[in-house]
């Protein structure tokens, strides 16, 4: 198995810094599996080492996530007392990620673990191994060559983090160590039919309709080599969903025959929430994220503006051909 040995031994002389000391383990806003999951075992793993520790989110669990929290405490921000706390940011890319309320209460960052190629390495410690799957992949690692208990809370918050970042195994990111690291996880008690049936058989018929909608609005662009599709925030209330509900609809966009970037653009209470997903490394979509202020990987990245979408797609669309052009003359 691929191991961090020397981050793993630094890792954990860190953790052991973090006696006597309260802990916030903050993730990213609108939490994924990855996020939820590193945030649960970094909590964890911290109470089994004796550390006073608790998860802090800025925005809800989603439905299909909780049952992973388990007995691990995890609050919103207006249940954390005042005090002094060292903080542990993980699945974060940048220190705003965690949103404007924790950024501003807690704004020196003790450790930061996370796999985004466009992190900024904002904190006092940082660990970010872009060439991992996920952050519960490094995670993961770094517990079990530290000799960390896992239990199977932490085991499918784990596995949860791999499975979801890997679109269920199937992303290049996937290989023989992320196979080998989830054969250990279910060793500890983690389940993957447990993990499935949570994630992908509790479809809410509310959010098929939602799915109708954003199919429904593709436009193809550059010869078919782009889909871009578009929620608009009263297809909410007409399905009786969530922004929450079109967690990974992108990959629709993406899954096209002949489609090389998929594009979902979120209106949602006067902003944009943009996601890019690519089919190869090549294109390099974190960078193209950052051309409006985003981040993230070089085949999934994603950002937020503050314009109305049908005075943004213009820009949109020659952004992403001034990118595409840029990779046919020789990359980046």
């Amino acid at each position: 198995m691929t191991t961090f040995l020397s981050e793993s031994s630094a890792f954990a002389t860190l953790l052991g810094q973090l006696h006597g000391s309260s802990v916030l383990v903050l993730g990213h806003c609108r939490p994924d599996g990855d996020c939820i999951g590193s945030q649960v075992a970094m909590t964890r793993a911290l109470l089994k080492l004796g550390i006073n520790a608790m998860a802090v989110n800025q925005d809800p669990v989603p439905r299909t996530l909780q049952k992973f929290v388990g007995d691990t405490p995890l609050y919103n921000p207006s249940e954390v007392k005042d005090g002094d706390y060292r903080v542990i940011t993980v699945d974060c890319a940048d220190h705003a990620r965690v949103g404007e309320d924790l950024r501003g209460k807690f704004p020196k960052v003790f450790l930061n673990v996370d796999h985004h190629v466009s992190n900024t390495h904002f904190a006092e410690h940082n660990f970010v191994l872009s060439d991992a799957s996920a952050t519960g992949e490094i995670l993961a690692k770094f517990f079990f060559d530290s000799g960390f208990e896992i239990d199977k809370t932490t085991a499918e918050a784990l596995y949860l983090g791999i499975c979801t970042d890997t679109g269920q195994f199937c992303y290049a990111g996937t290989n023989a160590a992320v196979f080998e690291i989830c054969r250990k996880l279910c060793e500890a008690g983690g389940d993957p039919s447990s993990v499935a049936h949570e994630l992908y058989e509790r479809e809410k018929p509310g959010r098929i309709q939602l799915l109708q909608k954003f199919l429904a609005s593709f436009r193809m662009e550059f010869d078919d080599r782009v889909c871009i599709g578009n929620i608009r925030e009263e297809f909410y209330e007409q399905t009786g969903t969530k922004p929450e509900d079109a967690e990974s609809f992108v990959d629709y966009a993406r899954s096209l025959e002949g489609v090389e970037i998929g594009v979902l653009v979120e209106d949602r209470n006067g902003k944009l929430k943009g996601s890019f997903r690519a089919k190869d490394k090549k294109y390099r979509v974190d960078l193209l994220a950052k051309k409006f202020a985003g981040g993230g990987h070089a085949c999934a990245a994603g950002f937020n503006v503050e314009v109305p979408f049908d005075e943004f797609y213009s820009k949109l669309v020659q952004a992403i051909g001034g990118h595409l052009q840029q990779i046919q003359q020789g990359g980046f």
